[in-house]
């Protein structure tokens, strides 16, 4: 996400960064360059000169340019103007407490990701200990119905579709109104309702929208907007704003937004936080946005925070204190290493953890990592018998060719993987002995 914005700004914030003194024209060339890859960021021009006339005022002052470490300064201003952009902080869903219920009301553009991200809102919740309820108010888009129904399934939740005597209700409206009659009754705290969307704006889906928001007077109006289609993106969110009163943004498909410029557009142009972004296709692929740590990756500062949610979020506390002491006993075995290549990917593309380790970005060479490699390399472990994994040692030539052949790889594939298991063992054992790298595992 935001790769080709990030690439760029963090070589301009590097170069400056090591300069000792700078002067007026070394800020200037460095905002120009920032301008210039902003716009070549798809950033709304009126974004771009907002962002560079407030940052030149600020970088071009003597607290910068009579500091003891100038760069430092002015990647300090750029960091915090992005932030600013972005939405200054975390903006949290406004709503009721457990016992009182609220209701999200999502609107969007066929085609945008909003049935897939009402599933992946309700699995949030979920999470968060409410109880949520989907509702299909989605009466236009053929089988729209059907799709929210198989992803409710999915994430375990309710999906309501139809009046309580199991006709169907064809005015949405109406329909999100009896929704929220049932949800009381069966005692949900959260009411979802997926709406219908057009391929592009028209006046009888704002109506239709205007109508479902006057009768359940929502607590949340999120747009789900589709990053990838760039600056339409921000035009259609601020039509939707103008039109419905909009509480927030939900940027979906944000994880394939190379270029980046719907993220800083959005919030300045129209005063409505981003609150969600997905990063996936699977149901629990929706992320809170926070400002602070998408600047600091767009910089390269990585973003160890969100790492370490993800580790949390995957590692079990007690499962890494026996892996510890199976490393420190030397009975670290093939299955351990599978099972860590498993967690690493549940964590997501090896891309998107070097973005969050600050200072990787740009110093590892991203085109060298083979994230088939991974999937060969379990391949392999698979075609193991149980005793093999777990003893390494016994695997000479003849079974070196039978897993070559059961993984559909080569004995250089097995051998190779035998190394390198190697080599992270003792490199495991010397961290585990190291009790400053121990404090590091041990966090």
């Amino acid at each position: 996400m935001l790769d080709r914005l990030a690439a760029k700004l963090t070589d301009i914030t590097r170069q400056i960064a090591g300069k000792a003194h700078i002067s007026e024209k070394n800020i200037q060339d460095a905002i120009s360059e920032i301008k210039i890859a902003l716009l070549d960021a798809d950033v709304n021009l009126r974004v771009v000169r907002r962002f560079i006339n407030r940052t030149s005022e600020e970088a071009l002052g003597e607290k910068v340019l009579k500091s003891v470490s100038p760069g430092q300064q002015f990647i300090k201003i750029v960091h915090e103007k992005l932030i600013s952009f972005l939405g200054d902080s975390r903006q949290d869903l406004k709503l009721k407490g457990p016992d009182t219920q609220s209701v999200i009301l999502l609107l969007g553009l066929q085609g945008c990701g909003k049935t897939t991200s009402a599933a992946k809102l309700a699995v949030q919740l979920k999470n968060m200990g409410r109880k949520p309820l989907l509702v299909a108010a989605d009466l236009v888009r053929p089988a729209a119905i059907e799709q929210l129904s198989i992803l409710a399934e999915r994430a375990g939740v309710v999906v309501y579709k139809q009046g309580e005597d199991g006709r169907p209700v064809k005015n949405p409206a109406k329909l999100s109104s009896n929704s929220i009659k049932y949800a009381a009754k069966q005692q949900f705290d959260t009411v979802i309702i997926d709406t219908s969307g057009r391929l592009q704006i028209d006046k009888e889906m704002m109506a239709e929208i205007e109508e479902i928001k006057k009768s359940v007077q929502p607590d949340e109006t999120l747009l789900v907007a589709d990053a990838m289609t760039g600056q339409n993106a921000v035009d259609i969110a601020k039509t939707f704003n103008e039109r419905l009163g909009l509480t927030g943004i939900i940027l979906s498909k944000f994880d394939s937004d190379a270029r980046g410029g719907v993220a800083l557009s959005i919030k300045s142009i129209t005063g409505r936080p981003i609150k969600y972004i997905g990063t996936g296709e699977k149901l629990d692929a929706l992320e809170p946005f926070y400002p602070d740590r998408i600047a600091s990756r767009i910089l390269g500062m990585g973003d160890m925070i969100s790492l370490i949610e993800k580790a949390q979020g995957i590692i079990d506390a007690q499962e890494a204190a026996e892996l510890r002491e199976r490393i420190a006993k030397e009975t670290f075995t093939l299955e351990d290493y599978l099972d860590q290549f498993r967690q690493v990917r549940k964590m997501g593309s090896i891309q998107s953890l070097i973005e969050m380790i600050p200072g990787a970005k740009g110093a590892i060479n991203e085109d060298s990592i083979d994230e088939q490699e991974l999937e060969r390399d379990e391949a392999i472990i698979l075609s193991m018998t149980p005793s093999e994994r777990r003893n390494h040692r016994i695997i000479g030539p003849s079974r070196k060719k039978r897993v070559a052949k059961g993984s559909g790889t080569s004995v250089y594939n097995v051998n190779r993987l035998l190394k390198k298991f190697e080599k992270t063992r003792l490199m495991m054992k010397k961290m585990v002995k190291n009790k400053k790298a121990q404090s590091i595992m041990l966090s």
